[in-house]
């Protein structure tokens, strides 16, 4: 791997280490204050609303910027919205605006890595970027919590104290506080990615142009043969995925009866799984072979309906690790060959855009929908039960779409599959003097 690609890892690593202790912070911030739990449960759907929003802009800054840059302005987003957390604004209208600068971030973020490395090294480069951002979601939520536990708090309030405006600062507050100097480090990180020879598409202003563009490349990287697989599944991983990080806190609370800072360890036990199946993941698969993941699919939606069955945290523990393991390995694949099509088809940050408007959009619909039943009364329990059949029945569709593709249209599949191939075996052979980026690797 060239070095910059460990300079993005670490950017990324900070930045996903603050938005998850952010998130668990959040939740204890609502709590203190008394809200309703439909708030609570809406802070996911909130984090995603600007995904979905901007879709149509982030995809095209992220390509009309260097990478570098974009993600810096991404973090300083974050950083405000941190500050409106803290001074006054509400928890959930400032949550989104940390949502916004993830909007930003992602596209720039995925479409670095089709930019600075080649084809043969897209799997191994997301299982180690996925397997980084699990090992931060790990140590977020758990940091999160800490943050705010019997250990720490006593000891960071009176520090953060020392430039509060009034008064000591909640727990919950401490830790917001606390959390700012991780978007500032990961901003460090941002200034110092390598830029890369790739050309830099010129940002269309308008609006309405903006937006039709996008319409076009979401139709397009649907009705490719591959993409739309690829798509379909990655959109129905994150969407549940987004929300079970909270519904697992909430099951917690019910079935292990643990508090915020118990019940935040018991998400990155989750998270430890799905880190060693993305790596995993990242050595034993092969681009051209992702599809064959897609019956871990049907079997990750009947293990999450076991989660119901759990009341002792010894079967929890690695009943979890089993989950999120196939998770990881799962999404891996699929993830490198959505980048691979939509890098061919139209662009890093438009293909990038396109994949979080689907995958956020999913998360805000299930979100929505999690939020508004738990205000009728839905238990944690009939949550696990609604969305582990969704997965299993959905992933039952995936394949059989994918079945009917390899009957119907093979000779257009086995081309795109040949493609994969090909770019990938022709990257892996090539032995090339240092190219303009690896010397601004080197630099």
């Amino acid at each position: 791997m060239k070095k910059g690609f460990y300079t993005i890892m670490s950017a990324q690593f900070f930045s996903s280490l603050a938005d998850n202790a952010l998130f668990v912070a959040a939740v204890a911030l609502l709590l203190a204050q008394g809200a309703p739990e439909w708030q609570r449960a809406a802070l996911v759907p909130m984090f995603a609303l600007f995904y979905v929003i901007l879709a149509p802009f982030v995809g095209a800054f992220a390509d009309a910027l260097p990478k570098g840059r974009v993600m810096f302005i991404s973090n300083s987003i974050k950083v405000i919205g941190c500050l409106l957390m803290l001074f006054g604004g509400h928890p959930l209208m400032a949550y989104a605006v940390v949502g916004l600068g993830a909007a930003a971030y992602s596209p720039a973020k995925y479409g670095i890595l089709t930019e600075l490395l080649p084809p043969s090294q897209l799997v191994k480069a997301n299982g180690w970027i996925e397997g980084l951002t699990i090992a931060s979601i790990i140590l977020g939520v758990v940091l999160g919590g800490q943050l705010m536990g019997p250990v720490i708090a006593p000891h960071l309030q009176p520090l953060i104290g020392t430039v509060w405006p009034e008064g000591l600062p909640s727990p919950a507050e401490a830790a917001i506080a606390s959390i700012i100097v991780l978007y500032v480090i990961a901003a460090g990180f941002n200034l110092r990615i390598p830029r890369t020879v790739a050309h830099h598409h010129a940002m269309v202003v308008h609006p309405v142009e903006l937006a039709q563009d996008f319409v076009r490349c979401n139709r397009r990287l649907w009705r490719d043969k591959l993409g739309q697989i690829s798509l379909a599944t990655t959109t129905l991983f994150w969407g549940v995925s987004g929300n079970l990080r909270y519904i697992v806190l909430a099951w917690a609370a019910v079935a292990l009866g643990y508090d915020t800072t118990k019940a935040s360890a018991l998400v990155g036990v989750v998270a430890i799984g799905t880190a060693v199946g993305a790596v995993w993941a990242s050595m034993k698969m092969r681009l051209d072979r992702a599809t064959a993941v897609i019956p871990l699919g049907v079997a990750m939606g009947v293990l999450v309906l076991g989660m119901n069955l759990l009341r002792d945290v010894a079967y929890a523990v690695p009943f979890m690790i089993l989950l999120g393991g196939l998770g990881g390995f799962l999404v891996v694949p699929m993830n490198a060959l959505l980048q691979h099509r939509g890098h061919n088809l139209m662009g890093a940050g438009r293909s990038i855009a396109v994949q979080n408007f689907n995958e956020q959009a999913c998360i805000l619909l299930l979100g929505a929908l999690y939020a508004g039943l738990t205000t009728a009364g839905l238990s944690a329990y009939g949550a696990i039960t609604a969305f582990g059949v969704v997965v299993a029945l959905t992933m039952v569709a995936i394949g059989l779409w994918h079945r009917h593709n390899q009957r119907h249209h093979a000779q257009e599949l086995d081309h795109l599959l040949e493609i994969a191939r090909n770019d990938a075996h022709h990257a892996a052979s090539l032995q090339l003097p240092a190219t303009a980026a690896d010397r601004a690797d080197e630099r």
